[in-house]
């Protein structure tokens, strides 16, 4: 049962980031890890931070 809950955590991750929606959860994870000492940011900032990043990639780009 652990697996099957684990694989649907996977799946759930795994189908947000074809969407576009970014992972607050491993953000903040990886935050704790490597940056113990800064704040995180909040899960707005986080939003539109990624959001800027996803779509300011592709100024000035055909396609």
């Amino acid at each position: 049962m652990r697996d099957l809950a684990q694989a649907g955590r996977y799946l759930t991750q795994s189908l947000r980031l074809m969407v576009g929606v970014p992972d607050y959860g491993s953000y903040l994870a990886h935050h704790q890890t490597t940056h113990p000492d800064r704040e995180p940011m909040s899960y707005e900032e986080f939003f539109k931070e990624r959001q800027a990043a996803r779509y300011s990639a592709r100024v000035g780009k055909c396609c």
